[in-house]
């Protein structure tokens, strides 16, 4: 249920020769296959679900310094958030990606804190220091949730990737006590259908048709929906949001540019910039990027 870092073409364009652990996964898979689709399927999903916990990097450090922590309770457990600018006359709320945590999010929230916002971003379950070991789209939009919750009305929401998809496909629903409308929402490096991003996986891993199907039927069974209804396709256009934009490079390694042009041509209210030269990541940090948002949010 999340859109995984590499894309078989990523890996091929990064790699050469296939990676060594990754040889290692297609082989367990096709073994696990060819005995029970099951145990593979219970493997894939594992794997799938788990994201890792990377090394803290010296500017992320940086990028928390100047701010304040604080906790929320959701179902998967504590959630960490953070705040710059607590005196900011209107919130907004950063939300992160797969393997990502909110201090990924520091040169969006530096400018966004300066043009006199009050940000606040967080650590979804099983990522920096919230808890959990595994995340869904579920359980990630449920910490999202109540984050939401806790701090009050939300102006805006920047999301990305895995954290845009959690956001606008589960969905999340901002500022309850006041109608649920949310002034202004920016979605990043979205992926536009779970089937794709399952696709996606099943191609990374080498994994049967059988075992991705049982994907489909577990969602099916765990949330009473079908796994594509958590789609943007599904979903977006039925937000209740005031004005919505979406940036996506059209060099975006990980999730085809194609899948936000499917978007924007489902979704009509929504505004589509397409960015050039800053992949997946990137878009995240770029000063254009950022000034367009903090223009956006006005």
């Amino acid at each position: 249920m999340h859109p995984p870092n590499p894309t078989a073409e990523s890996v091929k364009a990064q790699y050469p020769a296939v990676p060594s652990g990754l040889k290692l996964l297609r082989l367990k898979f096709r073994v696990l296959s060819a005995v029970s689709s099951e145990w593979a399927f219970r493997e894939a999903w594992k794997v799938f679900t788990t994201p890792r916990r990377l090394p803290i990097k010296a500017w992320e450090a940086k990028a928390l310094a100047h701010t304040t922590q604080h906790w929320a309770q959701a179902e998967s457990g504590r959630v960490a958030y953070y705040e710059w600018n607590p005196g900011g006359n209107r919130t907004v709320l950063l939300v992160h990606g797969w393997e990502h945590r909110a201090s990924f999010w520091g040169h969006m929230a530096d400018g966004l804190a300066k043009a006199g916002f009050r940000v606040v971003a967080l650590d979804g379950p099983a990522h920096g220091l919230s808890d959990g070991k595994r995340a869904t789209l579920v359980s990630f939009a449920g910490a999202v949730q109540a984050v939401a919750d806790a701090v009050g009305p939300v102006h805006a929401v920047v999301a990305h990737s895995f954290g845009a998809a959690c956001t606008a496909g589960v969905p999340v629903r901002f500022n309850q006590a006041a109608g649920e409308q949310l002034p202004r929402l920016i979605l990043m490096s979205v992926p536009s259908s779970t089937r794709n991003v399952a696709a996606r996986f099943a191609e990374l891993l080498h994994l049967p048709p059988s075992v991705v199907q049982r994907m489909g039927q577990f969602i099916q069974e765990q949330y009473g929906r079908s796994a594509e209804s958590f789609s943007l396709l599904e979903t977006g256009r039925q937000l209740p949001v005031q004005r919505a934009l979406l940036f996506h490079d059209h060099l975006d390694p990980n999730v085809p540019f194609a899948e936000a042009e499917e978007i924007a041509q489902h979704w009509p209210a929504l505004e589509f910039r397409p960015t050039t030269g800053l992949g997946h990541n990137r878009i995240m940090r770029d000063l254009h990027v950022i000034r367009q948002v903090m223009e956006f949010m006005e």
